[in-house]
Formats: C-alpha cells, structure tokens, sequence
C-alpha cells in the first residue's frame, strides 16, 4: 500500500555527478510550480500517503518553492523530509541561516549527500557544514554516502561501482560514466530486481511532468492525466509491459522478451536494466519516459 511519495522538486542542479540516476545537471528541465505541488499533496493525501520527501535535482535552488511545499505537506498532516547536495552551506553559520526555516516549519528529516561524488571528502565541506549546523538547530540530520565498492571481481559489487546501502545501483549516468573497466556476469544470472518492491510499491517517484515512478523512468501514470489515487488502484503489475517481465524473471527475463542480443554482460541488475529500458524508448514512450532520465536530450 502506497505510503511515500518522493517529490523529484526539480531536475536541475548544479552538478552533474557521474553517479546520477536521473541525469540531472545545470541544462536540465522540469521544475514543478505551485499550484501543481497543491495538487499533488491533496491528491497524495486522497491516495492514503502518510509522507513525503522532496528531492531533485536539487531543491534548495528552489528555495521558497520548497518551503511552501513543506509547510502545505505539513498543514495536510503528512510528515516530511529533503534529501540536499548542501552546496549552499558555505559556512556553518550560513547554513544556519538557510536551516532555521525548516525547525519553524517542523520537518522531520534532512538527508545531506555526504560523499566523494559530491565533492565531500573535506572536513569543511558544504554537507559536513550542513550536518553541524542541522545538529546545532536540533533538526533530525543524516548523511547518505555513496561509496566505492572494493570487491573481489566475482563479486557482482564490482570495484569502482556506485553502492548504496551495500547494493550496487549502476543506471543512469552512471551506466556511461562508471561501467567501463568493471568485472561483469552473463544477463541471464540477473533474474530478479533487488532494488524496487515492483508488485506493491509503497513509495513512489513523481516529477515535474507528472510522472508516477516505481523505479527512475519507469512510469505507471501520469498524475496530470489521472489522480494518483485512481492510478494506484488500477496498477497491474503482471499487465504492464515492462513491470510484468521484471516480477516474471528480472532484468533477465525483460532482455529475452524483447529480443536483447545473447552473449552480453552486465556489471549488475540495474545496469542490465537500464540498457534494455533504454532500447525500448521509441516503444513504450508511456511507460519509459522522460526521455532525459535515459540521457537523451529533449528537443
């Protein structure tokens, strides 16, 4: 049962990290306004969500936009989060500053991106600032960190491999920027998806375009189209084109089904994926979009 629903605020951001699931960057395109985040947060209390967390991109370039959307997320009873590159931390005081709004507003956790990708692997680096100062003001701080795995090559956590949380998560940009060089295995041994709960998601992606996520650019509505309430009760997993090969055999059984060439290999599940996803554009525009989650520019 759907519980969480992940706002991707906007796609832009100041930086491109070859790590990116999204593609984001400084060109990227899509912010939500808000009277469309209204209509999200009303929608998503009509769909029984008990939470949100706002994202991107990064949100803080949207900085009032995100206020509000956190102090309506509030008013409507829903606890909520922001997930933050912390490139506006340039002092610990300064980033006081920018915080005190979120301990008025009662938020209920702040997420920093504390890692080598993001250029944290300084004392005094922006997230590190970021997390002092949220301690200081008494706000619930954490820090994600996305690591460099050191495996042996058989393993599938590949030395050099984006990990989160001990996983691997090799897709978007990072299928271009980090899979060369790495240890690899046939596609056939991916036979499930051990990232997403597909069959009965309880936290969902939306972003700009109204698009309804179970995993990054794999869509199962659109929220402009249909109330997320509606596209919920009406998700058939074994019926959508991409989901229904994914809960039958893994990325494996989605590159049979739809005729990937035998005798490749993948760094992981994700990255097999990915690829595969990334061939099927042109065919399933409804369910694998937007096109610039896949690296592809839109005109």
């Amino acid at each position: 049962m759907l519980k969480s629903v992940h706002f991707l605020l906007t796609y832009t951001c100041l930086y491109e990290c070859d790590h990116c699931f999204l593609h984001c960057g400084p060109h990227a395109e899509g912010t939500f306004t808000l009277d469309q985040v209204t209509e999200v947060l009303d929608q998503a209390v009509n769909a029984g969500v008990t939470s949100i967390e706002v994202e991107g991109g990064e949100p803080f370039l949207y900085y009032p936009l995100m206020l509000e959307t956190l102090r309506q997320a509030k008013a409507r009873g829903l606890n909520c989060g922001i997930v933050t590159n912390c490139y506006w931390a340039t002092t610990k005081t300064d980033a006081g500053l920018w915080l005190e709004p979120l301990v008025e507003i009662g938020i209920d956790s702040l997420a920093v991106s504390d890692d080598e990708f993001h250029g944290s692997d300084m004392a005094d680096s922006p997230a590190r600032l970021a997390y002092q100062a949220a301690v200081d003001l008494g706000l619930p701080a954490s820090a994600i960190r996305i690591e460099q795995a050191d495996c042996e090559a058989s393993d599938s956590r590949a030395r050099g491999d984006a990990v989160i949380g001990g996983r691997v998560s090799l897709k978007g940009r990072a299928v271009d920027k980090l899979a060369d060089g790495l240890p690899c295995r046939p596609y056939e041994e991916f036979s499930e998806c051990t990232q997403e709960e597909l069959a009965d998601p309880g936290r969902v992606h939306l972003d700009p375009l109204g698009n309804v996520f179970v995993c990054q650019g794999l869509s199962i509505g659109n929220v402009w189209r249909q109330p997320l309430a509606e596209i919920m009760a009406g998700y058939e997993p074994a019926r959508h084109p991409i989901v229904g090969p994914l809960l039958a055999g893994g990325p494996a059984e989605l590159a049979r089904r739809y005729g990937l060439p035998a005798g490749q290999e993948y760094v992981s599940d994700c990255h097999l994926c990915y690829l595969v996803r990334r061939n099927l554009l042109a065919r399933f525009p409804e369910e694998l979009c937007p096109n610039q989650v896949y690296g592809i520019a839109t005109a």
